[in-house]
């Protein structure tokens, strides 16, 4: 079940990373991180590992866009 609710956490940091990749909109990584690390630790809590490397995905992708940017672009 915890597996499931990462999963679903990191749908939802998903559609929030996606338009974050846009330039001038790096931004929108911040919103997510929070949301991110929730849901790995929501995985990590759970039998199953699919939803925490999921969440670490997301997490890595939404790091590497904010070191690219400064931190804000």
């Amino acid at each position: 079940m915890l597996n499931i609710v990462s999963i679903l956490i990191g749908l939802v940091s998903l559609v929030i990373v996606i338009p974050a990749q846009i330039p001038l909109l790096g931004w929108g990584n911040w919103f997510a991180l929070p949301l991110v690390v929730i849901g790995i630790v929501v995985g990590a809590l759970s039998s199953k590992n699919s939803g925490r490397n999921f969440c670490l995905v997301i997490f890595a992708v939404a790091v590497v866009r904010l070191m690219v940017g400064g931190g804000v672009i």
